[in-house]
């Protein structure tokens, strides 16, 4: 049996996670926290296999909170730069993106558990590049929409087809987590992308 604890932010997420790893032969979930400075108790009391948590709540103490055990990063590709300490740590770091499904969750549990790697690969380059996860041609249709111009005025000084434009545009905001250009927008000037 894989002893797992969740740290997670928000108790409708952690919940449906700890349902869904519930329902496995293999994996029982000891403990749930909502606060980065629960963890460390929580581990030291229940000695988990594997610890799930959102990078949020650990990134002020890592490796630290965590010990010995294997621990599961999930982040989203906008905070993809607080992942990079993790990235040099001795012991075994999983990382995935906060929007990946269940199952990948599920089967990189199981890997850790098994001392296999688990990563994202566009988490760890976003990780590793100075200005985010967003590619050069991404960054220039950002900036054009920032300024205000629309998708037709963004393709033409771009040279690229209005479809093309969307689609980068689509892109952005998956790796921002926006639900609008705005939105997407706002985010990308907070992380410094833009």
């Amino acid at each position: 049996m894989i002893r797992t604890l969740l740290a997670l932010d928000g108790a409708l997420v952690r919940g449906a996670l700890s349902c869904v790893l519930a329902a496995e032969e293999d994996i029982s979930v000891v403990a749930e926290v909502d606060r980065g400075d629960a963890v460390r108790p929580a581990v030291q009391a229940q000695r988990p296999d594997v610890v799930v948590a959102d990078l949020d709540l650990i990134a002020e103490d890592v490796p630290g909170p965590v010990g010995p055990c294997p621990l599961l990063v999930l982040a989203h590709p906008r905070r993809a730069r607080g992942l990079r300490g993790m990235l040099s740590a001795t012991r075994m770091v999983g990382i995935l993106g906060s929007d990946v499904g269940p199952q990948r969750v599920v089967e990189g549990i199981r890997r850790l558990f098994r001392r296999e790697p688990v990563l994202d690969a566009d988490l760890v380059v976003a990780a590793l590049r100075p200005d985010g996860p967003l590619t050069s041609r991404e960054i220039e249709v950002l900036r054009l929409t920032a300024a205000g111009a629309p998708v037709a005025e963004v393709a033409a000084s771009l040279g690229l087809a209005r479809g093309t434009v969307r689609n980068h545009l689509g892109r952005i905001a998956r790796k921002a987590g926006a639900r609008t250009r705005v939105e997407a927008v706002r985010v990308a000037r907070e992380a410094g992308w833009i």
